[in-house]
């Protein structure tokens, strides 16, 4: 057996690519070509928390009494539903798919990365149900029970049925397309557009100190989530960049429809979440709502917006912005938050 690191075959970062790169090592990631992949992982490092880190003894006192109603019990028994069965999709989307065709190291180190956020993400809706004595089957198989949901989770599982074929291959430009399908599905309508919706109610509970554990929990989510789409949204758009001919007119028209689809999906889940409106929310301020972020979803990877529509909830904006939020991580134990890796102000 051979070694091939001889001196004349380092590894040259220019021939670095992010798909069907045959030439170069992928286990040796310096020296760098994508730096964003790099600082995306910087950041993620930088946002580490654990669920257990966040008590529930509030939480779990307000549940039991009579001062949440049923329909505010049904929203956050929905979200978890939702988001349980969703986070596992995406990790298994990174396991199984993403990270076999992605022939990059930074990409990839950043991809282990995620894998690990979506397992705590995971974790953290167990911890919620256990803390909360939900039903643990009620809210893990609602994917299975509730029509909204389960649309949802069908339309991703879809985008992902070819690409687990074990004959799929990136190496022609229809299976790089669909590999890039698989992409935007995943990174820009599941965690882009489909998770919004329930970011908005959960924090809205939280914006008036109802449910701050979960609230503080699903901060801690939104922010992972901010760095897994623009992750995403860079890795499209580098492959749309290294792979011109994959970004045809048609294409772009496909890529359109299905994130108008997964905009009235978001619709109908949130007006299954909110039948008669709570905390000042009602179904078609959510119409709104996915349409105006489906709009800055498509205008990132150089598509023209759809909707033209306005933003009902400005304080989420707020909130997604890093730089302006408080910190999170004030009430967390002082031996994860290493001086000079987490700056917020």
């Amino acid at each position: 057996m051979s070694l091939k690191n001889s001196a004349n075959q380092r590894v040259d970062a220019d021939l670095k690519r992010l798909i069907n790169c045959s030439t170069v090592d992928v286990n040796q990631l310096m020296p760098l070509k994508y730096k964003w992949a790099w600082e995306h992982y910087l950041n993620g490092c930088a946002n580490h928390w654990m669920p257990t880190e966040v008590p529930m003894g509030k939480d779990i006192e307000l549940w039991k009494s009579n001062q949440l109603s049923a329909d505010e019990k049904t929203v956050i028994k929905r979200n978890l539903g939702f988001f349980s069965t969703a986070e596992s999709l995406v990790g298994n989307n990174i396991v199984l798919a993403i990270f076999k065709h992605v022939t990059n190291p930074e990409a990839r180190q950043y991809l282990l990365r995620q894998g690990f956020e979506e397992a705590i993400h995971t974790h953290t809706f167990h911890y919620i149900v256990e803390s909360l004595a939900l039903d643990q089957g009620e809210i893990f198989n609602m994917y299975n029970e509730v029509n909204s949901i389960h649309a949802k989770d069908q339309f991703e599982m879809r985008l992902t049925e070819s690409i687990l074929d074990p004959n799929f291959t990136t190496s022609t430009p229809e299976g790089a397309r669909k590999f890039l399908e698989n992409l935007i599905g995943y990174y820009l309508i599941m965690e882009g557009i489909f998770f919004y919706s329930g970011f908005v109610m959960i924090l809205s509970f939280h914006r008036q100190n109802k449910m701050t554990g979960i609230g503080e929990q699903f901060q801690y989510i939104l922010r992972d989530e901010t760095i897994h789409l623009n992750f995403g949204i860079d890795l499209i758009n580098s492959i749309k960049e290294e792979n011109p001919e994959l970004w045809t007119e048609e294409f772009q028209n496909h890529i359109v429809n299905l994130v108008k689809e997964a905009v009235e999906l978001e619709y109908l889940y949130a007006a299954d979440c909110l039948p008669r409106g709570i905390l000042g929310l009602t179904a078609p301020m959510f119409r709104e709502y996915v349409q105006h972020i489906a709009d800055r979803r498509l205008e990132r990877i150089g598509l023209k917006a759809v909707y033209k529509s306005k933003n009902p909830f400005p304080w989420m904006s707020e909130t997604i912005d890093l730089q302006k939020e408080k910190n999170f991580f004030e009430t967390r134990v002082n031996e994860y938050q290493s001086a000079g890796s987490l700056s917020w102000t």
